[in-house]
């Protein structure tokens, strides 16, 4: 994986991708709480580490980050 500058910092690109993909978690928990959805949902932090963890690599699968 390449390296980013950001403003003269050279950062990891999956650093990117982790807050591309944190943001995406955030929205999709906003709406499930909105939805109601936590409700039948019985741990909700581990269930937001899941939800994080699956749009990271929804994330990294759409950008082909990771590909050789």
């Amino acid at each position: 994986m390449i390296e980013t500058s950001v403003f003269g910092i050279y950062v990891p690109g999956l650093l990117l991708l982790a807050g591309g993909a944190m943001a995406c978690a955030w929205w999709v928990r906003r709406l499930l709480s909105l939805v109601g959805a936590y409700r039948w949902v019985w741990h909700p932090p581990l269930f937001d580490l899941g939800l994080y963890l699956l749009s990271l690599y929804a994330v990294v699968r759409l950008t082909g980050a990771l590909s050789s």
